[in-house]
């Protein structure tokens, strides 16, 4: 079994044309922000994970103020309707992840726009995405929250399976970036 520290890597280069390079080819670790990481980066580190595990080492974290003892259980039953596992973990802060000792960040995508002035600097100076999703745990109706849910999954779903099928080892920095970037215009 490999250890955090044998799927690390760093994306090497400056942002102006150079090609990108890792310390370890084999896996690329992404961390998807919200703010209680209890739905939209659980789903998204779920979704990640069921596409492209051999790739991909996905975590979920949130503010450390407002972190949820659990995961929401909307995300629990669209996770379940999509076929997709959930991984059962202790929930993150961002501390957790930017601390020494922690897997270092290829991208960091960030799923709520208010969580961006709070957040950490990120060690190694990841590439960085803001995803925009609305505040879904926050509807008090269950039918709508569970269809809210859904969609959420949905349109996670999309951006990352285009994300996974972008060729990470010749692309240029900047142009990576710009697309990864992009895909938060995507419904």
């Amino acid at each position: 079994m490999k250890t955090m520290a044998q799927g690390q890597g760093s994306i090497g280069g400056s942002a102006t044309g150079a090609r990108m390079t890792r310390v370890n080819p084999q896996r690329f670790v992404v961390f998807f922000v919200s703010q209680r990481c209890s739905l939209r980066s659980v789903l998204a580190e779920a979704c990640l994970t069921h596409l492209c595990e051999k790739r991909f080492a996905a975590y979920s974290c949130g503010n450390p103020h407002r972190l949820a003892h659990e995961v929401h259980p909307a995300a629990v039953n669209a996770l379940a309707g999509a076929n997709i596992s959930l991984r059962s973990q202790p929930r993150r802060s961002w501390n957790d992840l930017s601390s020494l000792g922690a897997p270092k960040a290829d991208f960091v995508i960030t799923l709520d726009e208010d969580t961006l002035p709070r957040q950490p600097r990120w060690p190694g100076q990841p590439n960085s995405a803001l995803w925009a999703l609305p505040d879904i745990a926050e509807i008090s109706d269950p039918e709508a929250l569970a269809h809210a849910s859904i969609q959420t999954l949905y349109v996670l779903r999309r951006r990352l399976e285009l994300l996974v099928n972008l060729s990470l080892r010749s692309a240029d920095r900047a142009a990576f970036q710009m697309d990864v970037r992009d895909m938060a215009f995507m419904p």
